[in-house]
């Protein structure tokens, strides 16, 4: 079955671009949100890395907290703490979760963002440090029962670039957990190579050129490693009952920010099949994503499918309406195999 997940709002969420209501902040907002994903069908949600916005791993710990079903992506960059910081920050979290905690490594920082946090390491050094800090949080966790007894460690030993570890391990209540899903991104080589040797799954970003080359090279990495690492999509959407109503929802949003536009200056940015690439203009992290009619975006995501994406990460906004709508109109019709009674049928 398809995987689906939605992108938390980070920084609250309003009717209009660039706004942030004062009535859809704080926790009350972000659980409504989390429980309209888990209402809506999607099998998970991703609480995303920002320098100016709320802080993740406090999103993530409340979204668990909400929620009995959705897997939780944890989004972070790994110069945050050390990764036995955060295999222990994560232990507990699975174990009172019943174990749905996902990673998301933030490796390709930008150099302002760098700048802020005031790490210093910066180009290949990036994922060196994310190879050892995977290493390291793998090699402290222990997904067999390690019963209490003596103080200290299991024995682990780590002597890098980067972290050093003495006699490292999990024992008690922090063993016996499985080790989170581990999700990386990237479009460059550097990144794919990082997921074929450390990741689970690679989410990549869309480009004007599609993703099917980008794909095909995390296969051959992975195969190279001797290992398979699932490959992801993250898109913004905005679909309706009619392409019309698609792109009339796309120029009221276009003309908060640019009120002199018109039609055709957005539908300029219109690329093959249902992909736009005008997203990050209206106030999304993403250029490309998908606009069009419920069936047009259902199509475009199982053509994403059939060229070996198997996770996709959407946004949309407002957030808590655009949830139901995928929910209720487009999941089925993107994935029926998984998600519909005949589909189930068939399958067996």
């Amino acid at each position: 079955m398809t995987e689906f997940r939605w992108e938390l709002p980070t920084r609250g969420d309003g009717r209009h671009v660039g706004s942030v209501s004062a009535h859809r902040g704080g926790f009350e907002f972000l659980d409504q949100v989390v429980l309209a994903a888990e209402l809506s069908g999607l099998d998970g949600i991703v609480a995303p890395y920002d320098p100016a916005g709320e802080e993740s791993w406090v999103v993530a710990g409340s979204a668990l907290r909400q929620t009995r079903h959705l897997r939780v992506g944890v989004e972070f960059h790994p110069a945050f703490g050390t990764p036995v910081y955060a295999a222990k920050l994560s232990a507990t979290l699975q174990r009172l979760s019943n174990g749905r905690l996902d990673w998301r490594l933030r490796v390709d920082t930008e150099a302002t963002e760098a700048a802020v946090r005031g790490d210093r390491v910066t180009g290949g050094d990036r994922y060196r440090r994310a190879a050892e800090f995977l290493t390291v949080a793998r090699g402290v966790w222990n997904e067999e029962q390690v019963l209490p007894g003596r103080f200290g460690g299991t024995g682990f030993e780590f002597a890098g670039e980067y972290y050093d570890v003495i006699d490292g391990g999990f024992r008690g209540i922090l063993s016996g957990l499985p080790f989170p899903v581990v999700h990386l991104s990237g479009n460059s080589p550097e990144a794919i190579e990082l997921s074929a040797g450390h990741g689970d799954v690679h989410v990549f970003d869309e480009t004007t050129d599609g993703v099917d080359d980008a794909v095909t090279s995390l296969r051959d990495a992975a195969r190279k490693s001797g290992r398979t690492v699932r490959a992801g999509l993250a898109l913004p959407v905005i679909a309706r009952e009619t392409e019309d109503e698609a792109w009339a929802r796309v120029l009221r949003q276009w003309r908060e920010v640019h009120p002199e536009a018109d039609a055709a200056e957005v539908r300029a940015l219109a690329l093959d099949g249902a992909r736009w690439s005008g997203f990050d203009r209206i106030g999304y992290t993403r250029p490309i994503g998908l606009v069009g009619s419920y069936e047009q975006v259902a199509q475009a995501l199982s053509n994403y499918r059939t060229r070996g994406i198997e996770i996709f990460e959407l946004a949309g906004r407002p957030h808590i309406e655009e949830l139901h709508r995928t929910g209720e109109h487009l999941l089925h019709l993107a994935d029926p195999a998984g998600r519909t009674l005949a589909g189930q049928e068939n399958k067996s």
